[in-house]
């Protein structure tokens, strides 16, 4: 089973832009402990940034000193039969946002 990240940009209005990524799971690992580790790595357990983890910026409005930001909020991970949308397996994704929790 594949692996697919869902996640949103959500600025100081409340709009929403929603995106996901598709990742190959070569290594088997257990949806439950992927899960827990993007959640380590979050920022206050909800927020990241998606230049740092190497996924797409969702802001595609006008910026906005006043209500716009940076981050991205994850929303989930599950399992699908779907192909990947990226080369990157998500044991890659994993080591690569576990390192920049360091």
């Amino acid at each position: 089973m594949n692996i697919k990240l869902s996640y949103l940009y959500r600025d100081g209005a409340n709009y929403k832009q929603f995106n996901e990524e598709i990742f190959s799971n070569r290594n088997h690992l257990e949806l439950g402990y992927i899960d827990e580790e993007i959640r380590k790595c979050l920022i206050d357990g909800e927020w990241f940034y998606v230049d740092q983890w190497g996924l797409k910026y969702m802001h595609v409005h006008p910026w906005d000193n006043e209500i716009d930001h940076t981050w991205h909020e994850f929303d989930s991970v599950e399992e699908i039969n779907e192909k990947p949308t990226t080369a990157v397996d998500i044991s890659e994704l994993l080591a690569k946002i576990m390192a920049i929790k360091l």
